[in-house]
């Protein structure tokens, strides 16, 4: 651990990037695809010789501020790693532009799961690599969120602070608190039995349920990081059917809340599971919109006796309620209970309303884009309060200190972000308007990029070669929204701050 310690980050995750090369060159060698092997294998040779060559000559480089290094550092892995991410995709692709190669390896990184390429047209070992990668991103934002952001008090977690975001984050409150590079450690370790052995569970009842063991591998890593990642042309085509659904649906729940997760001790907002502000908004949001979307195919359906088919009244059910989990959580996996409902019935796919679920979100410092459930739970409890006050302007408002400051500093904070969310949205539109593209789907592609929903465009109605038919310069644009929704614009203008640049 003290060695690892002695490491920048970034050459760490270096080290771990050429490591994990291995691993799809290991499986096309089994499948005798001996090309694609050879562009994994020598990519991550020269790319662990080159990492062990930084390591010998920046190991001991004297720190400077954590803080605002692994701030950097969060920068760095979603723009720059995607580079080196992307050197055995372009060997492997005949034809690939290194900017494409970069561009879908900054989308699997930062969990969007967008691509620019058929199913069909990638090798298997290729769809391994991007859930892979999605998989491990997953994982990076995970630890950060509780070994960086939260001591900064950014990533959601400001809402339960009074004070400005990003003043937790200054050289001399967080390093005081801990060195960040034994909370990274820490925090690594407390999460790796629990994401390791989740994916295993999953993957094995996905193999039991009927699907293939690449394919059961892919679902279970894009499950678990949220990146909607799949090798088929809709996840609906999946052979392991209800059952799957059932068993992803189960593990989809991991990204409403923190406290799920180990180690969240400080993001209990309530004593008791049941009474969890993320998770009874999740809840709420997830039923209400099924809902909505049941009544929709049904009233529909009325003049063709859809009442006497019971099964195709719980199948449509059913499929309302795991899509509208799946875009919550910005995973966008769609069931084919949803799917079989638009057949029968007609009609489109709501692009805005699953868009809406998309920008909501998951919970804190989970793999979830979006604004993120607490800090909308934060809001509704601030209108609450306001209008109780219209009514009783002399009330006192209860629930203690935490219920209060959630209230005032917490929503205001949220009101903030949630502001900034939206002209993020706006100013990425005009970008991409100015590529070309029409309102609807600069606005669907805008929210699919900055919530991290990459399936959100396709299922929408946009078309599966949404993305690929996109100018370089609206890619561009979208690829940098990827990565401010990954990081949040908080942390981002948290750099600004002048305590970071002080010494």
């Amino acid at each position: 651990m003290h060695h690892l310690r002695a490491l920048p980050l970034f050459v760490l995750l270096m080290a771990i990037a050429a490591a994990a090369m291995f691993v799809p060159a290991a499986h096309a060698l089994a499948l005798g695809d001996y090309p694609v092997a050879r562009a994994f294998g020598y990519s991550g040779v020269l790319f662990g010789i080159l990492t062990a060559l930084l390591a010998l000559s920046t190991a001991a480089n004297r720190p400077g501020n954590l803080s605002r290094d692994h701030l950097l550092t969060m920068v760095a892995t979603f723009t720059v790693l995607p580079l080196m991410l992307a050197v055995p995709f372009v060997q492997a692709v005949p034809g690939t532009g290194y900017f494409k190669a970069w561009w879908e390896m900054v989308s699997s990184l930062t969990t969007t799961g967008a691509t620019l390429f058929a199913p069909r047209s990638l090798a298997p070992s290729l769809h391994l690599w991007r859930a892979l990668v999605g998989w491990m991103g997953g994982y990076f934002i995970l630890v950060m969120a509780i070994a960086v952001l939260a001591p900064m008090r950014l990533g959601g977690f400001e809402v339960f602070f009074a004070g400005a975001a990003g003043e937790g984050g200054s050289a001399a409150s967080a390093d005081r608190i801990a060195d960040p590079r034994a909370r990274i450690l820490r925090a690594a370790q407390v999460l790796a039995p629990a994401w390791f052995g989740l994916t295993l569970v999953l993957w094995v009842a996905l193999l039991v349920a009927g699907d293939p063991p690449l394919l059961a591998l892919i679902h279970a890593m894009s499950t678990l990081a949220t990146s909607g990642i799949t090798p088929l042309g809709s996840f609906a085509e999946a052979p392991s059917g209800l059952a799957g659904e059932v068993l992803i649906f189960a593990f989809l729940l991991l990204a409403l809340s923190r406290r799920l997760w180990p180690g969240a001790g400080e993001l209990r907002a309530s004593a008791r599971l049941r009474d969890d502000p993320e998770l009874r908004l999740a809840a709420v949001l997830v039923l209400g919109v099924a809902l909505l979307l049941f009544l929709r195919h049904w009233l529909v359906t009325l003049d063709i006796a859809f009442l006497s088919e019971s099964g195709r009244l719980a199948r449509a059910l059913w499929g309302a309620v795991f899509t509208a989990l799946s875009f919550l959580t910005t995973t966008g996996f769609e069931s084919s209970g949803w799917l079989s409902a638009r057949v029968w019935s007609g009609l489109d796919a709501p692009g805005l309303l699953l868009a809406g679920l998309a920008i909501f979100g998951g919970g804190v410092a989970t793999t979830a884009g979006g604004v993120k459930l607490l800090r909308v739970y934060a809001l509704l409890r601030h209108g609450e309060r306001e209008l109780d006050r219209l009514v009783h302007p002399s009330s006192i408002g209860g629930g203690g200190i935490a219920a209060r400051r959630l209230r005032r500093e917490g929503a205001y904070i949220a009101w903030v972000f949630f502001m900034l969310f939206a002209i993020s949205i706006a100013v990425t539109m005009l970008a991409v308007s100015l590529a070309g593209l029409g309102f609807e789907p600069a606005t669907l592609l805008s929210i699919a990029a900055l919530s991290n929903a990459g399936p959100l465009a396709v299922i929408s109605g946009q078309g599966n070669e949404v993305w690929a038919q996109l100018a370089p310069s609206a890619k561009a644009v979208l690829a940098a929204a990827m990565v401010l929704g990954r990081l949040e614009t908080l942390a981002l203008i948290a750099l600004f701050n002048p305590e970071f640049w002080r010494r």
